[in-house]
Order: C-alpha cells, then sequence, then structure tokens
C-alpha cells in the first residue's frame, strides 16, 4: 500500500554535514569546482549532484523541494521567493506570444492580475469562466489554448474544482492543468487525481508561522529542469528564487503539517456549523449545504478535514469591518490578510486580496461586500473561541441573544 503524504514526508533523512538531525544550510551564493569543465558542464545543466550559483539551485532548496515533491506525489519540486514567484514562473514557461488560457474565475486577486493585466503585454490572452461548469471550461478552449489554470478551494469563495474531470478534459485537448492547491495541502493531492503541475504558496499553511514568504512548483522533473534552464528557463531568469535560510525554516515547518491541518480542519469545522446552525450565511466545504461538498468528499484525503478557510456573509461592508475590528480587539484573532497562521485571521476580500477584481465582475461571481474571509487558528478551546465571537456579533446585531431560562 501506498504511503500516505505525511509519512513519505516523514520518511525522509537530510542529515547535516557534521551528523546534525536537521540538514546543513547552505550559506553560499556561488560554488566553486574542481574543473572548469565540470562548471560549463554544470552551466549546460548536463552535471548531476553539483550547484553553481543559488539563483540556479541550492542544496536547502534541493531539500525543501524533494520533500514537497513527496508530499504531492510528483517527480520533484522547485521552489521559489513567493508563491505568486511560482505562478508567474510557471505560466510564463508554458505560454507565449499569441497563446490562450482558460482560468477558473474566482482566484487569488493578485493570481487574476497577473493573468487579466500583466500577460496581455504579451498578447496572451485568458478566458474566465466558472470552474465547477465543466461545460463551459470545454467551450473557453480554443487550439491557442495551452493549459487550464484552477485552485483547489478557490480565493475566496471556497469553490470545489473538480481535478479528476478537470485533468480529462485538459488531456482531451494535449494541454496541461495547473493547479494551485494553497488551501488544501495535505487535503488533497492534485497530481495524484490527474494535475500536471501542482503550485503552492508555502507562505501560508505549508510555512505556518507567518514569518516568510515562499512559494512552489510540483510537476515532472523534465518541466522543473526547464524551469531552471539558463537560456530558457522562467525560473531562473526571472530570478524568483527561494532563499537557502528561508528553505530550511519552511523544511523543518513542514514536519509539523500534517498535525496542524487536522487541527485548522476541525475547528473550522466546528465554527462554521455552530455558525450555520445559528443562521448565519456561512460557506465552508465540510457543510452539506456547500454545493461542492460532495466532490470535496470524494477527491479528499478524509483524516486531514476539510481545511481550514471558511466565510461568512455579514450583509455589508460597514458591519464586516466593525466585527473584524471587535474580534480583534478581544483577541479572537487578527484583522490581516494570508492564511495559515496558528492564530486566526479575517479579511473583507472584496478590499483586500481580491480588490484587484473589479467591482462588477466580483458582483458577477457572488464576491459581496459583506463576506469576511476566516484562516481558523489552532485555538485549544474552540468552544470558548465559538461564544467569543457570538458575543462580538450579538453586540452588533448580526445575531439575536441566546435565551436563557430561570
Amino acid at each position: 500500500m501506498d504511503k500516505k503524504a505525511a509519512d513519505r514526508i516523514q520518511d525522509l533523512q537530510y542529515f547535516g554535514e557534521f551528523g546534525g538531525v536537521n540538514p546543513s544550510i547552505s550559506d553560499a551564493s556561488t560554488y566553486t569546482f574542481l574543473s572548469a569543465k565540470t562548471m560549463f558542464d554544470t552551466f549546460e545543466g548536463n552535471t548531476e549532484g553539483c550547484y553553481l550559483y543559488s539563483r540556479h539551485s541550492s542544496p536547502s532548496n534541493l531539500y525543501l523541494g524533494e520533500a514537497l515533491a513527496a508530499m504531492e506525489g510528483t517527480e520533484t519540486a522547485n521552489v521559489t521567493a513567493s508563491g505568486m514567484g511560482a505562478i508567474t514562473a510557471t505560466l510564463l514557461q508554458l505560454c507565449g506570444a499569441g497563446d490562450h488560457i482558460v482560468s477558473s474565475r474566482t482566484i487569488y486577486g493578485g493570481s487574476y492580475a497577473f493573468l487579466k493585466n500583466f500577460m496581455d503585454r504579451f498578447n496572451i490572452q485568458t478566458s474566465f469562466v466558472p470552474i465547477t461548469r465543466l461545460q463551459e471550461v470545454a467551450a473557453a478552449i480554443t487550439p491557442k489554448t495551452k493549459m487550464i489554470f484552477c485552485e483547489t478551494v478557490s480565493n475566496p469563495l471556497l469553490e470545489i474544482a473538480d481535478i479528476p474531470a478537470l485533468a480529462r478534459l485538459a488531456k482531451e485537448h494535449g494541454i496541461p492543468l495547473v493547479v494551485d492547491n494553497t488551501f488544501a495541502p495535505l487535503s488533497i493531492a492534485p497530481a495524484r487525481l490527474g494535475a500536471d503541475i501542482v503550485i503552492h504558496s508555502l507562505t501560508k499553511f505549508i510555512n505556518g508561522s507567518s514569518d516568510c514568504v515562499a512559494g512552489a512548483i510540483c510537476g515532472t522533473r523534465e518541466f522543473c529542469l526547464g524551469l531552471k534552464d539558463v537560456n530558457h528557463g522562467a525560473g531562473m531568469l526571472l530570478g524568483s528564487t527561494l532563499d537557502s535560510h528561508r528553505a530550511a525554516s519552511i523544511l523543518k515547518n513542514l514536519r509539523t503539517l500534517h498535525i496542524r491541518i487536522k487541527k485548522h480542519s476541525e475547528n473550522a469545522h466546528f465554527l462554521a456549523r455552530r455558525f450555520e446552525k445559528d443562521g448565519l450565511r456561512v460557506v465552508y466545504p465540510g457543510l452539506l449545504s456547500h454545493p461542492g461538498h460532495p466532490i470535496m468528499r470524494k477527491q479528499m484525503e478524509t483524516e486531514y478535514g476539510y481545511g481550514g478557510i471558511m466565510t461568512l456573509d455579514v450583509g455589508d461592508l460597514d458591519t464586516a469591518n466593525a466585527l473584524m475590528e471587535q474580534m480583534q480587539a478581544r483577541n479572537l484573532g487578527y484583522l490581516a490578510v494570508s492564511l495559515g497562521f496558528y492564530k486566526t485571521l479575517f479579511s473583507a476580500p472584496g478590499t483586500s486580496t481580491a480588490s484587484e477584481i473589479p467591482e462588477q465582475e466580483q458582483k458577477d461571481m457572488g464576491l459581496t461586500d459583506g463576506l469576511i474571509r476566516f484562516s481558523i487558528g489552532l485555538d485549544n478551546d474552540i468552544e470558548r473561541t465559538y461564544h467569543e465571537m457570538r458575543s462580538c456579533m450579538e453586540a452588533l446585531g448580526i445575531l439575536h441573544p441566546h435565551e436563557t431560562t430561570a
């Protein structure tokens, strides 16, 4: 039986040069060679196990990349200086002038802006479609389409992509399926469901401590080596390489991801159920009311739960802002973007992480002013958290106080 992702990560053995239980950090920007020919061969990509320059690769980055490949079940992985570094390098590696991309319409605002605005400079066009409507995805594909791009669980509306169905569609047209799996590490393994390339913002759940930005591209050895090619590689030439010290710290945090994801999911599921029972407009993939619940359940790794992200719609932006400020004042979390931190983080995506999407398009996709995105933390007493959050909502008239009897 194939080992689980967490076991594959735990079983990797990278020792330091003096026997340290953690691998030594490669604190160098450049590397020396015993012969000039080896340097030339390495420049040409023909020497296995030799390092040239840290923008090309480093031992520390290699360790982290191999651990992420073990997690996702791909041949290898490259790490980058940010999640956007991973996305932009992948898109530009696969596309050139005159090409076309089919993308989910509900994606991270930075990804949307890059596809909609920046890629237009190179005459690369993108069709944004509802990723849950396979017929519309198929209808958008043209002879110039070079990929389908989506998020496993979309940011911020939490739509669930049917990865096996999208993979089959991509293969029918001879194009890759590229999946951003930032919201669902361990919970969903897109490569094992048929995706060709899996991208992560390591900044979020995988690192888990909100102290760095980083990204990853998991795929075939051929594709990842192509990204590092000195003549044509988007990863190499755009310079989106991760610092070795950060790679080492993320690798250490990755070892506890399976524990953290379970707790994030457990807490988010608890709050989503309680607030839905209270009559609030809650979106969470673990709820039976979520349209994508059956698909999520079919393709997820059950033990890791439905993820740590949920949304609440409290009606309007003023109410959303007031609630977030109250929750922060009571130390229930922080009014901040990003996710995967030990503390709950909340923001109104329409005016923050999705603000790059035009207002009318936000409305068309169902992103309302009153929507709050929650990255639920690792609270030990989630029952207490629920009552404290509910108290804030009662103070603002979002919920009525519970009736009590003498």
